[in-house]
């Protein structure tokens, strides 16, 4: 046996691979043992945040035993083998079936959808479908089909900046401000012309959590349709909001009853419960998905109809999506979304009683909120430096600017996720509290980091 060779009793922490691994960012030439390949990969994410104390990303972070369980035993399944795996395609078409149905969807039956790779791919997929039934519309009419556009506010998702990128579109802003911090339909028709596919209204602001009033869109979009003739449809980005507002706010106009809204996407891996990363996009009724983004491929000896932007891709999120729509049911998810938000108004409420701050908003649509410093509290120290501060101690609770004619105002946001309980959030209030006093005695400022980044979650 050859020094580097590791012998039946070498320690797990005395292996030559450790060694070798940290020498060269490159592929080994040799095999390692599996509990040394374990004990590295181990050792790499150690450093890693606590997924509990994560208040910054909207994805769940916790699933009971039972989910856990299901996942492994499913983890290798490819959801787009329909030949191989019919019942979980099935049940793929089940579990978008049960979100037009709680969606509101005039006949449920006639719906059609698919999962995804998380709401991004669910939001281009919505997009793409707005823009090839504005192409056909003017082609039928004998119009071009260059420079479509698409409305939605500034404090859109990013997700939607790289649709129109990607895609050809030109994006058109709405400036959100003190007055309309949502898009709200204010100065709606000053965006919209004959070239417009669509207008996106999103049910839980990226940097707040707050809904955009979509009745309130759409109203204004009749509007302009009686006033113009331009008849724009709606696509509501429910990330979040979707798999909150039917079971906290039922009675909100939101979704397919108001007659505009064409297609509504989620995250099942946010309110939707499972982990990263599923998404849903559903429409209306077929008709609104035009045919020509199916395709029919022939795949291990069957022929399937797909239609998204990936081609292979795990199907066990769908199955833990079944298993919490069985598990829960619409009692269960009310329970689970009630608590959360009943977490996130007590933070809320707490922080608003704090001297240094002033909320955003509180919580009351989605359990999430936001706050910012009160104006003359301090020129010592900014909500980056209690960023940094919560950060020490394990809390991650992002600080970033708000966008466009907000650039100047920044806010502090806290998302409430099941698995954040009352105690831990009391726990989370007085380590707040404690850093707020360590800051106040500062007698001078703390030193500007000017390369903060940007957040995007």
């Amino acid at each position: 046996m050859t020094p580097d060779e590791p012998s039946e009793v070498t320690p797990i922490f005395d292996r030559p691979l450790e060694e070798r691994i940290r020498a060269y960012k490159r592929l080994p030439e040799h095999p390692s043992l599996p509990r040394t390949a374990e004990q590295l990969v181990r050792d790499e994410i150690m450093l890693d945040g606590n997924a509990r104390l994560n208040l910054a990303t909207f994805v769940g972070t916790w699933m009971e035993p039972e989910a856990r369980a299901l996942y492994s035993d499913a983890f290798d399944k490819n959801i787009v083998d329909k030949d191989e795996y019919p019942q979980t395609a099935a049940i793929e078409e089940t579990c978008w079936r049960i979100l037009a149905d709680l969606w509101n969807a005039p006949d449920a039956a006639a719906a059609i959808g698919t999962s995804t790779i998380g709401s991004s791919e669910a939001c281009m997929l919505g997009g793409l479908a707005l823009k090839r039934r504005w192409q056909h519309a003017r082609t039928a009419a004998g119009l071009d089909t260059e420079r479509p556009n698409l409305v939605m506010s500034s404090a859109v998702q990013v997700c939607w900046e790289k649709f129109c990128n990607y895609f050809d579109v030109e994006p058109r802003f709405v400036p959100i401000s003190e007055e309309h911090p949502t898009l709200d339909g204010h100065d709606l028709a000053s965006h919209i012309d004959e070239r417009t596919i669509g207008v996106v209204a999103i049910m839980g602001v990226t940097y707040t959590g707050m809904y955009e009033p979509v009745a309130a869109i759409s109203a204004a979009l009749d509007d302009i349709h009686q006033k113009t003739g331009l008849d724009v449809p709606i696509h509501v980005d429910g990330a979040s909001g979707a798999m909150v507002a039917p079971f906290l706010q039922p009675d909100l106009a939101w979704d397919f009853r108001l007659p505009r809204v064409h297609s509504i996407n989620t995250s099942g891996h946010k309110y939707g419960l499972v982990y990263p990363g599923l998404g849903w996009v559903v429409w209306r009724n077929a008709s609104l998905l035009p045919d020509d983004l199916i395709f029919t491929v022939s795949y291990l000896g069957g022929e399937m109809p797909t239609f998204a932007l990936n081609f292979s891709r795990p199907g066990a999120q769908v199955l833990l999506q079944y298993y919490q729509f069985l598990r829960l049911g619409h009692a269960g998810y009310t329970a689970v979304q009630r608590e959360s938000q009943r977490v996130a108004l007590h933070l809320a409420h707490g922080i608003d009683a704090m001297d240094a701050f002033d909320l955003w908003n509180d919580g009351s649509d989605i359990p999430v909120f936001a706050w910012r410093l009160k104006a003359g509290h301090t020129k010592n120290w900014t909500l980056y430096d209690l960023q940094d501060r919560l950060r020490m101690h394990g809390w991650l609770v992002p600080a970033y600017a708000m966008p466009d004619d907000l650039a100047d105002v920044t806010v502090q946001r806290i998302v409430v996720r099941i698995g954040l309980s009352i105690d831990l959030a009391e726990k989370l209030l007085a380590e707040i509290r404690t850093q707020v006093r360590y800051l106040d005695r500062l007698d001078s400022p703390l030193p500007d980091d000017a390369n903060r980044s940007g957040f995007h979650h």
